[in-house]
């Protein structure tokens, strides 16, 4: 396990993790994670050994001139801890790369940080492209194999069978070990999956305000999301082809969400807009 540096003790901790790779189409789960520890200004207090899990010849190291002084920085997994944020919750974030080897010991070395900070909780933050349009709001799949976790949350018992990530293999890791976890999966517009994906990332991140019970500073990104959405459609108007294409998606979701447009719903959207327009320091 890495060795941490000394913290206060934390307040009823939960532990947000997100990767790099595989598990993050359009880079939405490790931007929302990025955004995390710069708007709540996390401390870093710990990191995996990068010898230890990644191929430096497909996650090679970089370098960089501070001060004059050439320095290398390596791949590798970070962790961050986040104190007095407005929520009930302190939280610690997990933000690095998909391993290349040793995926069972990346795991099991997670969990015992995760132990050792007292954390009861573990949410995983992913993105996968999906047959969505743009110009709705953004699915987000919610899911846990905990009962008391999906009663709590509004979770789902995922279905899901196939291949799997290093989201996947934590996530089995920690309910193993008696952790709750919960998972979050944001589904991006396949037309339009390269990075970034600013508006998945924000949908992400009002997911978690609603988890976490906290509000996330949030006006940067929504004003990128915006901008992203509007080259999106500049990109589609530009080809009848696609542009058909994300009609016909547009009419799907809607029909599919009819039942959905209740007032609650809608209310909620509207407060999730405000929050992303409030005069914060993002």
């Amino acid at each position: 396990m890495p060795v941490l540096r000394s913290i206060p003790e934390l307040r009823e901790p939960v532990l947000v993790a997100a990767f790099e790779g595989w598990n993050d189409a359009g880079e939405a789960a490790s931007a929302a994670a990025a955004h995390l520890i710069e708007v709540w200004d996390a401390q870093q207090v710990g990191e995996l050994d990068p010898e230890d899990y990644y191929d430096f010849q497909v996650n090679r190291p970089k370098i960089t001139l501070v001060d004059g002084q050439r320095r290398i920085t390596w791949p590798t997994t970070r962790i961050f801890v986040c104190q007095g944020t407005t929520g009930p919750h302190d939280v610690v974030i997990v933000e690095g790369i998909e391993p290349s080897i040793r995926w069972r010991h990346f795991a099991d070395e997670l969990v015992e940080v995760a132990r050792a900070l007292g954390v009861q909780t573990v949410i995983t933050l992913g993105a996968y492209l999906a047959d969505v349009p743009h110009t709705r709001a953004i699915p987000i799949n919610t899911s846990s194999d905990d009962v008391s976790v999906q009663d709590r949350f509004g979770a789902e018992a995922s279905e899901y069978q196939g291949p799997t990530g290093i989201v996947g293999v934590l996530t089995e890791a920690v309910r193993a070990a008696g952790i709750e976890s919960l998972s979050c999966w944001a589904a991006v517009p396949h037309y339009a999956g390269g990075p970034p994906s600013p508006k998945a990332a924000l949908a992400l991140l009002g997911r978690l305000e609603e988890v976490l019970d906290v509000s996330i500073p949030a006006r940067a990104i929504a004003d990128e999301a915006k901008a992203w959405e509007r080259g999106v459609d500049e990109m589609a108007e530009s080809d009848e082809e696609v542009a058909d294409y994300v009609q016909s998606l547009e009419e799907a979701t809607d029909t599919a969400e009819l039942p959905e447009a209740s007032g609650d719903a809608i209310a909620r959207e509207f407060e999730r807009y405000l929050r992303g327009h409030e005069d914060d320091p993002s």
